[in-house]
């Protein structure tokens, strides 16, 4: 069994070993367009004509094996942009160096102890000509053009570009099914052990990421995923590249989407810069 399409037009070398593909990892196909579930939340910015809003589940964490509870209108200049992978190797190698400080420090000949004498005379002796036994050339001497940290490496991506990249990564979740949306974060039970069992049962991969703008979580919530490495949460507000990358799944609750479409989109649209920062911003949402 492959999960590549057309295996029998594949290279042998191209085709999934058989043990390396889960069968039952079964995902739930895309919402019909006339589904019978009523569409729970709609795009609260206009859609362009030429494009049309994209449908996903929503789905409950109050059990396991849920059935979905309705539909969710997605915007597509948020959902479902063109794929940049330049974008996105852009935004995480910037996330990676703005933080960056190198402290690797190396002493020059000045700095190093000793060698403040002539070690022995200029002419005559036979050997090469020095003034110091710190030189560069000596062991123990100084370093020439070596790191003289601490070193920043900080710098800033165009804010178009961070927004486009957050905008790449949604929508690359959305197109791989690993982009779930969630009415609530509200669970039965504070087990750990509850999560662990709610990813396996609908394949939402080994690791989560849920994302919420609601000022208070669950304390269900918050207790059955304190001590779980592969599962975090993170604020709507903070949401970036580098944590969706770094997670398999990302699940959204219909509050952080309505946020996220708010946020990104006023980006497309916005007249005013943004640096320097002088409020009040006239268009700011």
């Amino acid at each position: 069994m492959s999960s590549m399409p057309g295996e029998s037009s594949l290279p042998s070398n191209l085709r999934l070993p058989s043990n390396l593909v889960d069968p039952s990892r079964t995902k739930r196909p895309p919402p019909p367009a006339d589904s019978s579930l009523p569409i729970i939340r709609t795009c609260d910015s206009s859609v362009p004509a030429h494009l049309s809003p994209l449908l996903t589940w929503v789905e409950s964490l109050a059990a396991q094996q849920g059935d979905p509870v309705g539909l969710a209108q997605l915007h597509p200049d948020v959902f479902a942009v063109p794929s940049r992978l330049d974008i996105l190797h852009q935004v995480e190698v910037w996330q990676r160096s703005y933080k960056r400080i190198s402290y690797a420090n190396t002493k020059v000949r000045s700095e190093v102890r000793g060698g403040g004498r002539k070690p022995w005379r200029q002419k005559g002796s036979g050997r090469a000509r020095v003034g110091s036994i710190r030189s560069p050339l000596w062991r123990g001497g100084g370093v020439s053009h070596g790191p003289r940290g601490p070193t920043s490496y900080y710098y800033m991506l165009p804010m178009k570009v961070r927004v486009m990249g957050l905008k790449v990564a949604l929508s690359s979740k959305l197109a791989q099914d690993y982009l779930y949306v969630v009415e609530s974060l509200d669970l039965p039970t504070p087990d750990p052990q509850y999560i662990l069992d709610l990813l396996r049962q609908r394949h939402w991969g080994q690791s989560l990421l849920i994302v919420d703008a609601c000022d208070e979580l669950p304390e269900n919530l918050l207790q059955a995923t304190a001590n779980l490495k592969t599962v975090n949460i993170i604020p709507a507000i903070g949401l970036n590249v580098h944590s969706m990358l770094k997670h398999e799944a990302v699940v959204l609750t219909l509050a952080a989407v309505r946020f996220l479409e708010s946020k990104l989109l006023w980006h497309d649209e916005r007249y005013t810069p943004l640096y320097p920062f002088k409020m009040p911003y006239s268009d700011l949402p």
